[in-house]
This record gives structure tokens, sequence and C-alpha cells, in this order.
């Protein structure tokens, strides 16, 4: 199952490239919604090989997920693979510039079933896609103002 959106952030790439990689501001983020996360990596600078231990609620039942950064590429793109014990996933970010002060941000997420219960999940949320879509641009839609009002402010 893939979810992809788009928007553009009034900065230049190599800003949002560098907000995108503070990665303590998501960390932060998980937290005030409820998720427990810790990064399991000893890197001291954000890269390649960067990894996270997740535990969130869904459904009524405490998920864990492993995150593992397996490509950043400066400034164009970070890709994030996602384990859990039933579902695995890819979240790729691209950057491209439009222009000396304007970016656009290409999302994608997709998600593949690991067992038959994780088929029969990924089965019922294809029900709902498109609210599921809808949510999904929502927030991207979301951070993206809040990153643009946040560069912004730095300048």
């Amino acid at each position: 199952m893939k979810f992809s959106t788009r928007e553009d952030i009034d900065a230049p790439i190599q800003d949002v490239f560098d907000a995108l990689t503070e990665f303590e501001s998501f960390e932060r983020s998980a937290m005030r919604r409820g998720a427990e996360e810790h990064r399991t990596d000893t890197l001291t600078e954000p890269g390649v090989g960067m990894t996270w231990r997740a535990a969130f609620r869904m459904r009524g039942r405490t998920r864990e997920l492993d995150l593992k950064m397996v490509s950043m590429e400066r400034p164009d793109e970070l890709v994030i693979h996602a384990t859990s014990s039933a579902v695995s996933g890819a979240f790729v970010i691209e950057l491209m510039a439009l222009s000396r002060s304007r970016t656009r941000v290409n999302i994608g997420l997709e998600l593949t079933p690991l067992n038959l219960a994780a088929r029969l999940f990924i089965q019922s949320l294809k029900l709902t896609k498109s609210k599921l879509t809808k949510r999904f641009k929502l927030r991207v839609a979301e951070y993206a103002q809040l990153m643009e009002e946040r560069l912004k402010n730095r300048a």
C-alpha cells in the first residue's frame, strides 16, 4: 500500500534538508504524541546507519517499530526503512529545488505486509485509503507550513 504527496516550501533546498535532518525535533514530536522512542546507534552526525526503536499504541495494541536510515543524499533524498513483526515499509523524502528560494518536497510511504494477519490489516486499510490519504496529505501540509514558518523566523 502506497501513500504519496508533495508540498512546496518557500525556503532554499539546503535549509529544508537541514530542517528535515533535525531528528531530535521528530523524536520530541513523537514523544508528545505518546510514542516511546530512542536512538539505538552510536553515530554522532546524522547519516546512513542511524537507527531508532519506537513503540506506540494503535488500534488498542502496543506496536513496536525499528527504523533505519538507509540513504541520505544531501540535499536531495532521505530514505528510512521501517520494520515491525508484521509490516515493513519505506519512507522516502525527495527534495527538488524549484528556484533559489523555493523547494518541492515529495514524500512517499509504502507498506508491505510480512504475514497473513498483516495482509488482512493492510487490506482493511485499503478500504479507507481515500480517508487515510487525505489525513496523510494534511499532516504533510501542516508540517511543511510549520517548517516554512520556522525557517522564515531563523532568517
